[in-house]
Parts: C-alpha cells; structure tokens; sequence
C-alpha cells in the first residue's frame, strides 16, 4: 500500500470552495449542478483531490456514527487507496488490523455501488479503502476519473 490515489477535502460551503480552488488554477469536473456541486473532483495529475460537503463525508465514513466534526476530532480529511478488486481491499484490511489500525467501517458494499471501509492512522487520519468494478487505472496505478 505505498500510494495515495485520491485527497477529499471536507468542505463547508463546496460552491465557495470550487470557486477558490478554479481561481488558483484548478481545473474541475462537477458533479451536479455548477453552483451547488455534490462532488467535485480536480484534473491534477497524479494524485487527485476532491471536494465534498464536510458533514456528509463524516456520514460516509459511519452513517451510524459519524465522527465529530469539531477540533480534535474528524478533520475533514481523508486519504482513499483505490484498489483493483474486492480481495485487494479484504488484504489491505487484514494488514492495517495486523499493524494496529483502528478498523472504523468494515468491508462493505456502498451505497454507490463499490465496495470498501475506513481505517484510521495512529495519528487519527482517516484512510478509505475502496474498490468500484467500473473503475479504470493508468499506467502509474492512478485512478482515471472520467467526466
């Protein structure tokens, strides 16, 4: 596991916020409607970064439960490994669990049709673990996202 494929930026205000990151240069591919995005992910190469609305990522990491949103807390922050099957997922979780991770969401299918978890670091940064079956990867092992 020695790649980060895709940064999620939680967000409060995504339309503010796809405003800031297009005024420095980042060019975008939205997810919904132009001035309230559900999603929306950057075309930067190599790793990609995404935006999306703080509290519902929180609920993506545990509807049940989603961490809290204030200091000391859920960040707003996650760092997501794109794997290439459900076994690959199955093994990282295996491995994380081995070294000591805190396991916060098993193995399961998504509401979006993938399937995937959450782990936390030692130092509390929450890492998603995803696999989706339409998936596509270039020659580097980044995920192609497409429009």
């Amino acid at each position: 596991m020695n790649r980060i494929n895709l940064i999620t930026l939680g967000v409060k205000d995504i339309g503010e916020s796809l405003k800031f990151y297009r005024d420095i240069g980042f060019e975008a591919s939205v997810t919904g409607d132009e001035e309230k995005p559900v999603i929306v992910f950057f075309k930067n190469e190599g790793s990609k970064l995404e935006l999306f609305p703080i509290e519902e990522l929180a609920k993506d990491i545990n509807e049940n439960h989603p961490p809290e949103l204030s200091k000391g807390g859920f960040s707003g922050i996650t760092l997501a490994y794109n794997a290439k099957s459900e076994i690959e997922v199955n093994h990282i979780f295996q491995l994380v669990k081995k070294v000591g991770a805190q396991v916060v969401k098993e193995p399961q299918n998504l509401s979006w049709g993938g399937y995937g978890g959450y782990f936390i670091d030692p130092d509390g940064y929450y890492w998603e673990v995803a696999y989706g079956s339409v998936w596509e990867f270039d020659d580097s092992n980044m995920l192609i996202i497409k429009n």
